[in-house]
């Protein structure tokens, strides 16, 4: 039987994938796409632009409660949880229904909405409301992401859990919140949801706060959150779950009972790559289930890729948005680009916020690297001050060249002045040419004149 082919099969609509389908049509291949849940991945749907935008809303709730400061006097900010949430979904909405009719406009485009797997390197069946299709194709991508790890600790299964997916849908908001998992998905949610009126527990298995930050940034980034009413259990597993009088019971192994409304678990994601059909393809997977790929993007498999975060790559969109580059460019354009030494910006969207690019000066100390510290608190910066917005420090780690090597930046808007410290870093300057550039005043970049001073 002939099935239809196709010159591209791309599985999985996120922020890799849905560029690539328009470039690949646009280049003139014939493309088909095929999408199992909603159009965007999970940044669009289940990831950033729902999560920032209930982190707006709580923030909203935050600078009311603190008016007075400014010389405005109101009354406390009451929470309509089920508008918040409404606010949510309509973005979430658009934004996908955008991507969909965007792709439907475009030339060359086939799209297919169902489950895909493969029945060999080159074939794809395809579960669709309709019934089974298959299709063929020459070069085929996975970009089909990851989702929330299932929760792993005693008695998880004993009472509902609340995933970093399902707590966006709360409309009712919980009394205590109890977090398990004390990375940045679990503070961000933390804060969110103390600063709309929740009593938050955050419990983590590593007796280090942050521990993948320098202590002065953990610590810093502890005691704001502390200072905001939430409470940080280090170093403690769970051990058992139960139900009790309409509350739910988690106990901890350094000896505490938690006594909860919602229990919320944020460790980490699992790769969508089990129910792909990927060793009828012969496709490997790594023990994480993680998609084998070399720096170009290729798996085992000669004409099948694999970009975003199926791959195990840092599971952030701009890095997935990168992967499509590169084997657009690649592919496109003749280029030999890889993933080797590329620059892995994060921001964790707590307020205020953490940027971080490069080396921490504890890897710096790790790896044997000659540098220096350059380090300013926030209260130093003059907008800071002026917007009353002087939690948090910058600091940045300088090599011997004098150039920038990383930076971590914890205060108001700090994404945004860490991404100036990257374009630096991009460019090569030296710490020089940022203390003598002329920035405007009274700005937030005129800081990096005084942090290398």
């Amino acid at each position: 039987m002939t099935h239809p082919f196709f010159d591209a099969i791309i599985i999985g609509s996120g922020q890799a994938g849905t560029p690539l389908t328009t470039a690949l049509a646009k280049a003139g291949w014939k493309t088909a796409l095929i999408e199992q849940a909603h159009y965007g991945g999970t940044c669009i749907n289940e990831g950033c632009t729902p999560t920032k935008t209930l982190i707006a809303s709580a923030r909203v709730a935050q600078v009311v409660r603190r008016a007075a400061e400014f010389g405005i006097h109101t009354s406390m900010p009451s929470i309509d949880l089920p508008a918040i949430v409404r606010r949510k979904d309509e973005l979430v909405r658009s934004w996908s229904e955008g991507d969909r009719r965007r792709l439907e406009k475009t030339e060359n485009v086939t799209l297919f909405f169902g489950h895909a797997r493969f029945t060999d390197a080159h074939t794809i069946e395809i579960s669709t409301a309709e019934g089974l299709q298959t299709i063929e194709g020459k070069t085929i991508f996975i970009n089909t992401g990851g989702r929330p790890a299932p929760p792993n600790f005693p008695g998880a299964d004993s009472i509902p859990v609340l995933n970093s997916t399902t707590v966006m849908d709360l409309t009712e908001l919980p009394e205590h919140l109890l977090i398990i998992g004390g990375g940045y998905s679990g503070l961000e949610f933390g804060q969110l949801f103390c600063r709309l009126g929740s009593r938050v527990t955050i419990i983590d298995a590593n007796d280090k706060f942050l521990s993948h930050e320098d202590r002065d940034i953990a610590d810093a980034v502890r005691k704001v959150l502390e200072a905001e009413g939430i409470t940080f259990s280090l170093g403690a597993k769970v051990t058992a779950a139960r139900t009790s009088s309409n509350m739910f019971e988690v106990e901890t192994s350094d000896g505490v009972t938690h006594r909860c409304s919602h229990v919320l678990f944020t460790g980490g994601r699992v790769p969508n790559s089990d129910d792909l059909g990927l060793d009828r393809a012969g496709i490997e997977r790594n023990e994480r289930g993680f998609i084998r790929v070399n720096p170009k993007l290729e798996t085992n498999v000669n004409g099948i890729y694999a970009l975003g975060d199926v791959t195990g790559s840092p599971a952030f969109t701009h890095i997935s948005y990168d992967d499509f580059r590169i084997v657009r460019d690649n592919l496109l354009h003749g280029a030999n680009r890889t993933t080797e030494g590329r620059l892995v910006p994060r921001v964790t969207f707590i307020d205020p916020q953490l940027g971080r690019i490069g080396l921490s000066e504890s890897e710096a100390q790790a790896q044997g690297i000659a540098h220096r510290v350059a380090a300013m608190p926030m209260s130093r910066v003059a907008r800071a001050t002026e917007t009353g917005e002087t939690q948090g420090l910058m600091k940045a780690i300088v090599g011997a060249d004098d150039k920038i090597l990383g930076a971590a930046v914890f205060g108001t808007q700090g994404g945004e002045i860490m991404a100036m410290i990257e374009i630096a870093m991009i460019a090569g300057l030296t710490t020089r040419a940022l203390k003598d550039a002329i920035f405007a005043h009274p700005t937030l970049a005129e800081s990096l004149n005084n942090l290398f001073t």
